[in-house]
């Protein structure tokens, strides 16, 4: 019981369970990583056909991104791998030793392009660098934002959806999160969270490479 001058949330403990992790990282000293990983990626796509998996218009190369991106990838890679380990643990709260399977692959999206709704089946990890925001970094109304959608759905706000949960980061509750495209900086996020890139509504070019990271076969 409380009394009259005596607030419930002092009594309160409120508990994040079940909540999904987004993490975002900035690369310190991205400029030269960037520039070389864009050069190879347009020479990529100037000797290849566009894939059609997610994708609405822009270029999306084959899931072989490890084995033409060149020293700049390998170096991507291999600090998105460190991420994928500083993440995961037994279930006993104990680092894990996972010998990951990654495959990758760079997207180029000009105007009006953009990625539908999807998760990435048979994966742990998923995640996105990127190299050039074509501005949108700098300026939000070019768009080209990464969507997160409630992993629970619309449900939570059928009942009553001009309410949210009143505790930190609760405001989207049953809708969506956004995340601002930014030369340099590096997103992962579990592979069954659904996702899209709202189109790119800049006039330049938006360069990006996603991941996966699953286990060996039987692993």
């Amino acid at each position: 019981m409380t009394t009259k001058d005596q607030k419930p949330s002092a009594n309160v403990e409120v508990r994040p369970y079940f909540a999904t992790p987004l993490a975002v990282m900035r690369l310190p000293d991205a400029a030269d990583l960037n520039r070389r990983l864009a050069e190879t990626i347009r020479v990529r796509m100037g000797a290849s056909a566009s894939t059609d998996h997610s994708n609405r218009g822009g270029w999306q190369s084959d899931w072989d991104f490890a084995e033409w991106g060149g020293q700049a990838g390998a170096a991507l890679l291999s600090t998105a791998r460190q991420l994928a380990d500083h993440l995961t643990c037994d279930r006993t709260g104990r680092p894990a030793n996972v010998h990951w399977v990654v495959n990758a692959w760079a997207n180029v999206n000009g105007p009006d392009h953009g990625n539908e709704f999807h998760t990435h089946p048979g994966s742990y990890w998923s995640g996105a660098y990127y190299v050039d925001d074509g501005g949108a970094g700098a300026d939000p109304a070019l768009g080209g934002e990464f969507e997160l959608q409630d992993p629970r759905g619309v449900a939570p706000a059928m009942y009553a959806p001009h309410l949210a949960v009143n505790v930190p980061g609760r405001l989207s509750v049953g809708a969506s999160e956004l995340i601002r495209p930014q030369a340099g900086t590096m997103l992962m996020f579990p592979a069954w969270l659904s996702h899209c890139v709202r189109p790119y509504r800049g006039a330049g070019e938006r360069i990006s490479i996603a991941f996966n990271f699953s286990l060996p076969q039987g692993g």
